[in-house]
């Protein structure tokens, strides 16, 4: 009985955990080790998000719906601002669907390491974990709003063109942008509480940054173009492009957008994970 305890023990794997110093490495192999723990994070913010509500999963429908309606009288028939040749409701739905995803979900995971604080201090696991399942949460109403959209393209009898195979890439464009800048705030929220109070000034302010109720084609260009450093922009006016099929095709947006994403997304990473070894004694 002895000689297979220490048997056991002698194939046991041991693992040895150091806080890392300097500039250190993603390791995305550690984080796919982990992929159990991501998909029940994921799984846990999703049932938690519409727990106790009356209207459960619709909520994911009606911000962007009612906000559509808001624009179309507002910005479309008072205002008479132009849409690219495509009616003015499905014009401002069709930006609202990829916004409510980025929106979302840098909200959640600018919190996530806050309000993940009894975990942070407990058990060691990648702490991207937790920025990840917010991203990913975010993407369960992105699909429920995304089916009401179909619906409208129906309705508008509009007929997407070639260009509608771009559309994985133009989710991953704001996914990317809106972890990017969630991993910068998620670690400095962890420090500076302060970032919860500014993120909604940063959201709000990045919502009337993006062309969402006005056409980007209203800017000459070079500024057309600058104006996609901006990532969401290059998102939005592609989601328009490849499902809309409007006039002006935002190859050049795109590209700026997502070079300016990735750029986000790296320097993101690497502060998240150059600082992450103080998030159990500060959080």
């Amino acid at each position: 009985m002895v000689s297979t305890t220490n048997e056991k023990s002698a194939e046991s794997p041991t693992f040895v955990i150091q806080p890392s110093r300097g500039w250190a490495p993603l390791n995305l192999k550690e984080l796919w080790a982990y992929r159990e723990l991501l998909y029940f994070l994921t799984w846990r913010d999703v049932k938690v998000r519409y727990k106790q509500t009356a209207l459960g999963a619709s909520w994911a429908i009606i911000q962007p719906f009612f906000t559509m309606v808001v624009f179309s009288v507002v910005f479309g028939q008072l205002a008479k601002m132009p849409s690219d040749g495509v009616p003015y409701p499905i014009f401002a739905f069709c930006a609202l669907v990829p916004w409510q995803l980025f929106a979302f979900s840098l909200n959640e995971s600018s919190n996530s390491l806050v309000g993940n604080r009894n975990l942070l201090t407990k058990v060691y696991f990648p702490r991207l974990v937790i920025p990840f399942s917010a991203i990913l949460a975010g993407l369960v109403d992105f699909l429920i709003a995304g089916v009401v959209l179909v619906g409208m393209i129906i309705y508008f009898g509009i007929v997407p063109g070639p260009q509608i195979l771009l559309l994985p890439f133009l989710v991953l464009l704001a996914v990317v942008t809106a972890l990017g800048v969630g991993l910068w705030l998620s670690a400095l929220n962890v420090e500076f509480r302060d970032v919860r109070y500014a993120v909604p000034f940063l959201v709000q302010f990045w919502f009337f940054a993006t062309p969402i109720a006005y056409p980007s084609s209203i800017f000459p260009e070079p500024f057309r173009t600058l104006s996609a450093l901006n990532p969401m922009a290059g998102v939005v006016e592609g989601f328009r492009w490849a499902l809309l099929r409007t006039e002006t095709a935002p190859g050049p947006l795109i590209a700026v957008s997502a070079a300016a994403a990735l750029i986000i997304f790296v320097t993101g990473a690497f502060y998240f994970k150059r600082i992450e070894r103080h998030f159990a004694d500060v959080v």
